[in-house]
């Protein structure tokens, strides 16, 4: 799962990838997507060990949150933040939009222009 988010992500203009608080995250300036994450039930983290989490527009976070694949992360979530589960079903075609979300909300104007550039 890593291998296939990381070469989804990695093709963004600049993406980089680093390790943040025990996870790949990608960035360019500011991070757009992280690989795993976790959820505080009943003051306990229960981990999401394969699932990527994203910014995305909070009008499509409250519609994803309505699927049981999605979840808020622990620490991230009130910020807006979204984790979507990661399995063999997984649709990569949307992922690659969540990411392309998540980076278009981080990564500034010169670099999203750059992206639109590369797009048909």
């Amino acid at each position: 799962m890593l291998g296939r988010l990381r070469a989804l992500a990695l093709a963004f203009p600049d993406a980089a990838e680093k390790v943040s608080h025990g996870h790949p995250a990608f960035f360019t300036t500011k991070v757009f997507a992280y690989y795993g994450g976790s959820v505080k039930v009943d003051g306990v983290h229960q981990r999401h060990e394969q699932s990527v989490i994203v910014l995305v527009d909070p009008d499509e976070r409250t519609a994803l949150l309505a699927e049981d694949r999605c979840y808020v992360p622990a620490y991230l979530g009130p910020s807006g933040w979204l984790g979507v589960d990661l399995t063999g079903d997984t649709d990569w075609g949307e992922i690659e939009e969540l990411l392309d979300a998540s980076y278009r909300r981080t990564a500034g104007p010169r670099r999203v222009a750059r992206l639109d550039s590369r797009r048909p």
